[in-house]
């Protein structure tokens, strides 16, 4: 069984956010299985994906785990199982993905760059939680509620700077119930190629900083847009590692383009 790193949201390796992804030939294996190879690979994600019969509204069956949970939406392991897909010859044009969260597309363009379709998260304002306003240390602006297969927190800082200045206490964020807290601001610059800057925490699933997530583009596409008065807009996320997400809001629906670098391709020895 071939396992591939894959760096997802950059062109360049040993940037962006890193997923494994997994390919496999028939049924998904049991589930304590799945996640004993994801907390092996010890990344923020490791993608399963399983080809469907013709015929039907998806081509795979997609599957996403962090090092100690099966979540219900993930961007960047997505992005890097289209790459894969593409680059393995196994599928041209669009592909399409059924995961927890729904129907999801992938097209790769002719310069490699690959678009995905997501649902756009709901967004609702909601007061600051004291513990999280605690744990994050920092002046708040606004904080937002995101949609159920997200679960985050939306949490508008004063600008990029405090952003990328947040030292947040990870310990204390742990215990919080949601899936994380993604903090964010409008560049300080937008001639440097991004619109706004982000960060995402997730220790809750096991992840304490995720370099580039994908979902949370879902809930800053429209965050962000209606600030800026524009629909296609392009986040840079991340502390010590950074990637761009290019956002497109077409409604309900999110269009997240980037791009992705293989990096790892080996052998999987440990069989169900």
């Amino acid at each position: 069984m071939r396992l591939r790193i894959v760096d997802a949201f950059t062109d360049r390796p040993f940037r962006g956010n890193p997923a494994g992804v997994l390919l496999l030939d028939g049924e998904f294996p049991p589930d304590a299985w799945l996640q004993q190879v994801a907390t092996e690979v010890n990344l923020s994600e490791t993608a399963f994906a399983r080809p469907l019969p013709p015929g039907g509204d998806a081509d795979w069956a997609l599957r996403w785990f962090t090092p100690s949970a099966e979540v219900d939406m993930c961007g960047h392991a997505t992005l890097a199982t289209a790459h894969v897909i593409a680059t393995s010859g196994l599928a041209t044009g669009l592909i399409r993905f059924s995961a927890r969260c729904g129907v999801l597309t992938a097209a790769t363009a002719e310069d490699g760059t690959i678009t995905m379709d997501f649902p756009t998260s709901s967004l609702t304002p909601v007061d600051p939680d004291p513990a999280v306003r605690s744990a994050l240390g920092a002046e708040i602006t606004s904080v937002h509620d995101t949609a159920e297969h997200i679960g985050d927190l939306v949490v508008e800082l004063a600008d990029e700077r405090a952003v990328r200045e947040l030292t947040p206490d990870i310990a204390a964020l742990r215990g919080y119930s949601r899936r994380g807290v993604i903090v964010t601001a409008a560049a300080e610059d937008p001639s440097r190629g991004y619109d706004f800057v982000s960060r995402g925490f997730f220790p809750a699933v096991g992840i304490d900083e995720d370099p580039v997530t994908g979902s949370a583009h879902t809930a800053l596409a429209p965050f962000w847009a209606a600030r800026l008065g524009r629909t296609s807009l392009v986040g840079l996320q991340g502390g010590a590692r950074t990637g761009l997400v290019r956002v497109r809001l077409a409604g309900d629906r999110t269009l997240l383009t980037g791009n992705a670098v293989t990096v790892v391709n080996g052998e999987l020895l440990a069989r169900p």
